[in-house]
Order: structure tokens, then sequence, then C-alpha cells
């Protein structure tokens, strides 16, 4: 098990605290599991950004809207989950008036970075 806190390279979510929890091969070669617990603080965004594999989300604490290109917007609240495909742009916004804390797998491609910049909609 991993402790490692990372702070995010660009500046909209520069707020952000995302610690890895685990990181494991997975089944299908070429991929690998990657567990990140995520803090947003009130009205913060992570900005638009996409993983080269799939996320399996799930809100420990507070309120998020969950944008996703070509989809609705979510409203999610401790205990709801979610699932983002892989390439997909999304953006998760803290609704407050607490920290938002989200616990993310990713299905990820081993040879992409684990997260890409991608333009607003």
């Amino acid at each position: 098990m991993s402790s490692e806190v990372t702070r995010p390279a660009d500046a909209l979510a520069a707020t952000l605290t995302r610690t890895e929890v685990q990181r494991a091969q997975f089944s299908v070669p070429g991929r690998e599991i990657v567990q990140i617990r995520t803090e947003i603080p009130a009205g913060v965004a992570s900005g638009w950004h996409t993983h080269p594999g799939e996320e399996v989300g799930y809100i420990v604490a507070g309120t998020v809207r969950m944008e996703i290109r070509d989809q609705p917007a979510l409203v999610l609240n401790a205990g709801d989950g979610f699932c983002i495909p892989p390439d997909t742009p999304h953006n998760a916004l803290d609704l407050g008036p607490d920290t938002g804390i989200m616990l993310s797998t990713y299905l990820v491609d081993v040879r992409r970075p684990l997260s890409a910049v991608a333009a607003e909609p």
C-alpha cells in the first residue's frame, strides 16, 4: 500500500490532494489497476481531463457535480458510485459545503500517463 500524496500540475486543480492507495498489475496484458483517493475542497473543480482506461469511482464524502462530455451532469453524494469510459473528458466540481472525497479505481494502459488535460466542451 502506498501513501504517496501528489499535487496536480495544472493551476486549475492545484488545490486538490490525490493520494495513491495502491497500484497492481491487471489480468489484461498492458493494463494496470491504480486506486487514488482525491480530496476536492468546496467550490474547486478538478479541471477537464481524461484517463487512458476506465475510471470506477465512489463518493466517500461530500457532494460532487460530475460532468462527463456528451452526458448529462450527475450530482453525486456520499455513497454514490460512477463510471467513466476510457479517454472521455470529464470534470468534478465539489458543491460544498465540505471537502468532497472520492475513491477512484483506474484500469489503465501502462504505456500512457494516468491523466491528461482535456479541452473544456
